[in-house]
């Protein structure tokens, strides 16, 4: 939450004079909004996907990638010469979430994503100040809510509680 001390903003709480910052005239407080960034393999993406649909984060944005963290490089030969591969390919996937649903988002991308190896990836959580849907107008939360969420979200279960089915698992 912000905090108003003495006409400066803040973001901790302070003992002294402090107040809580609301939007003028609204009673609504600021929400607090974060942009999840993951980088992942991509043969891992399908399940990151989908469990990302599963814990409610219906907008997401993929890039293709390449970069070297602590993994090993590649050596092969190509038409005769030697070819270090230093940088792999990766997949990195950004969503900005409402506080809510940046434990649950992390959650699913660590449950999804990890395989125990070296190059699994990464998650970086960085603050957002403000959000606004080009095509509305909407502000903040109402701009990060998608307009098919449920339908998404349900599509999602009903595949996983399929694929679930199909491997073998008890139907709850």
């Amino acid at each position: 939450m912000l905090w108003v001390l003495r006409c400066q903003l803040m973001f901790d709480l302070c003992i002294i004079c402090t107040i809580p910052l609301t939007l003028c005239g609204t009673g609504a407080t600021f929400s607090t909004m974060k942009l999840i960034t993951t980088i992942v393999r991509p043969e891992r993406l399908p399940e990151v996907k989908a469990a990302l649909f599963q814990a409610g984060i219906t907008g997401i944005t993929l890039s293709r990638v390449s970069g070297h963290g602590g993994e090993q490089e590649i050596v092969s030969q190509y038409r005769g010469t030697t070819v270090v591969m230093e940088f792999h390919e990766k997949v990195k996937i950004e969503m900005v979430c409402s506080e809510p649903f940046v434990e649950p988002c992390i959650k699913a991308i660590l449950a999804s994503a990890r395989t125990g190896e070296v190059g699994d990836g990464k998650i970086f959580v960085q603050a957002i100040e403000r959000v606004i849907r080009i095509r509305t107008g909407e502000n903040d939360n109402a701009a990060l809510t998608a307009v098919n969420a449920d339908a998404v979200q349900r599509a999602a279960l009903e595949t996983a509680h399929h694929a679930g089915a199909v491997a073998g698992e008890d139907a709850p």
